[in-house]
């Protein structure tokens, strides 16, 4: 059987907990390896189900030259037993074998925390899949999907897809692609609002607005639609924590150029651009005042009140008052 034409890497390090990130590395190393050879074998099993011995068949060349893909889960876990198994590998990979190790970047033993340096310095290709938890990070990645999908996406665009679907990184990344399908490729907030019209028509953000406009009635009317139709209390309570704290970070550092500001702020200039516009209104003890609201509020609807729901609207009303604070 003669050799492919092109040979897929033979080691690839798939690093770190983003569950999303971490199942897409591992299929993208599959399909390589199957563009090389369409019969290539798949095989995947947990570090902690293997015995060195397992480890040496499953990435010894086959005698009909077949090729084969290895992935070993939850390397984190390795024991030296099996990291020696896999380190003496990797000094010499076998033709024919790809061998992906999925790795949390973590570990409790010596032998766990140095795989992945090991790797590396063998010459592994590595996916980085750390967990996505900050507002800036999950707009990168929308932004990332929609270009995925072939399409384009501003920024009002992007905080109206979040705010509609969740932080759920496989809806968003489903609702990313389909709005590229359906919209021809272009997205702006009002094609998501279209498209999400029950949850983007009223979501935290749009509560959060009002309530730091000072708008008592549209407020409430917004936290009781929004309430209804199902957004998550802690969603709500985090809408009005960031617009509140986006004011007061921007009132405090005082008139500017927002696109100058930006990386002092860590905020895309539109969103500092909205701030300066909102901070007119409110005075320092008002901004305190509400800080402490938010704060509260962020606690209450994570355990401490005994109704999430009047926990919530008391904090718009707390915040509304505050607005009006001389």
């Amino acid at each position: 059987m003669s050799r492919p034409a092109t040979t897929p890497p033979p080691l690839h390090l798939v690093l770190g907990e983003e569950e999303l990130l971490v199942e897409r590395a591992v299929r993208e190393a599959l399909d390589t390896a199957r563009l090389a050879d369409p019969t290539a074998d798949a095989t995947r099993v947990r570090v902690s189900d293997l015995t060195p011995a397992q480890f040496v068949e499953l990435v010894s060349p086959s005698l009909f030259s077949e090729g084969r893909v290895v992935v070993l889960d939850a390397a984190q876990d390795i024991g030296q037993d099996n990291a020696d198994a896999v380190l003496s590998y990797i000094r010499d990979p076998a033709d024919g074998i790809v061998l992906v190790v999925v790795h949390s970047g973590g570990g409790r033993s010596k032998a766990a925390k140095s795989l992945p340096s090991a790797l590396r310095k063998a010459g592994a290709v590595v996916t980085e899949c750390a967990k996505i938890t900050k507002p800036a990070e999950r707009e990168s990645f929308v932004r990332g999907e929609v270009r995925r999908a072939g399409g384009r996406i501003d920024a009002a665009g992007v905080v109206a897809l979040i705010d509609a679907v969740g932080t759920d990184l496989r809806e968003l990344a489903s609702a990313a692609a389909q709005l590229v399908a359906d919209s021809g490729g272009a997205i702006d907030e009002e094609a998501v609002r279209r498209y999400h019209r029950g949850r983007a028509e009223v979501t935290g953000f749009q509560v959060a607005e009002k309530a730091v406009a000072g708008d008592r009635a549209a407020a409430l009317e917004s936290l009781r639609w929004a309430q209804q139709i199902g957004v998550a209390n802690v969603l709500l309570a985090d809408a009005l924590a960031d617009a509140v704290r986006t004011i007061a970070r921007v009132s405090a550092a005082g008139r500017g150029n927002p696109n100058q500001m930006a990386g002092e702020l860590g905020m895309p200039p539109w969103k500092i651009r909205k701030a300066q516009g909102q901070v007119r209104g409110w005075s320092e003890a008002g901004l305190a005042a509400a800080m402490r609201v938010a704060a509260r509020v962020n606690a209450e609807v994570k355990g401490a009140a005994a109704d999430p729901g009047y926990a919530l609207e008391r904090a718009v009303l707390d915040i509304v008052s505050a607005r009006h604070q001389r």
